[in-house]
């Protein structure tokens, strides 16, 4: 994806929270923790990794986590974004949900409190379903099953209130939104972009894949920010302005 959003112009940046990664690179539950920077390949961190990255001369917008607040606080941040945790604010056993949530809280204030809260969907979503056991089989895409159900969120002042959204959603439905907002839906296609690729089909394609676009009114009126609380006291009350399945600009 950041090599058609370059071949576009569209700008992008991939924020990291210093610290060590959340996973273990080769699948075990438990690993001896590794470093984790905006200049450390890794698990969570994959496009130092990117040839193409590196051809178009794009490794500088891989960043640290914090530049992220220096441009949602100046109003420049990038058209696409990307925003991964260290292990602390992962909400991976052992580490504390309530740190991680507090964290993404103040991920998502940042750009409500931003000059760019009005053209911003946040897109937040989590890569584990908190359990062994789902009740609901995945469908089969492409002879190819989806994964167990994940929760995601979708936040912005265009995002339909109240809206639960029960088409079948994937990870490449993020990619799908991008492309078509951004690229005027366009895919990278094994069949014809001239570089390596083993992928079998377009994901972003796939039959019966939902349209995040569906989550949106974009007729309305931009509804102002609510930043929320990081350590809400006991007994704290929030209203529920925004609820959907999916997981923003797009932000990730």
């Amino acid at each position: 994806l950041t090599y058609l959003l370059h071949r576009a112009h569209v700008s992008w940046r991939y924020f990291v929270v210093h610290g060590t990664q959340p996973d273990c690179p080769d699948g075990q539950i438990v690993c001896r923790h590794r470093a984790q920077s905006a200049s450390t390949p890794g698990i969570w961190n994959p496009l130092p990794g990117f040839q193409t990255v590196w051809e178009d001369h794009q490794i500088s917008d891989i960043q640290p986590a914090r530049s992220y607040f220096r441009d949602a606080r100046k109003g420049t941040l990038p058209s696409v974004s990307w925003i991964v945790p260290n292990d602390r604010h992962s909400e991976h056993p052992p580490n504390s949900i309530a740190v991680g949530q507090a964290w993404v809280t103040r991920i998502v204030n940042a750009v409500m409190n931003s000059p760019d809260w009005n053209s911003t969907a946040i897109f937040l979503s989590w890569d584990d379903w908190g359990g062994f056991y789902d009740h609901v089989a995945p469908p089969t895409v492409n002879g190819q099953g989806l994964g167990l159900r994940v929760p995601g969120l979708v936040i912005s002042p265009y995002a339909r209130r109240g809206f639960i959204d029960h088409q079948v959603l994937s990870t490449d439905s993020y990619l799908r939104f991008i492309e078509d907002d951004f690229l005027g839906g366009q895919r990278i296609d094994p069949a014809t972009d001239g570089r390596p690729d083993s992928r079998p089909f377009i994901a972003e394609d796939a039959p019966g894949l939902g349209d995040l676009s569906d989550d949106f009114n974009f007729r309305q009126a931009p509804r102002p920010p609510f930043p929320l609380p990081l350590n809400p006291g006991r007994g704290h009350r929030s209203s529920v302005l925004i609820r959907a399945t999916g997981s923003a600009r797009a932000s990730a």
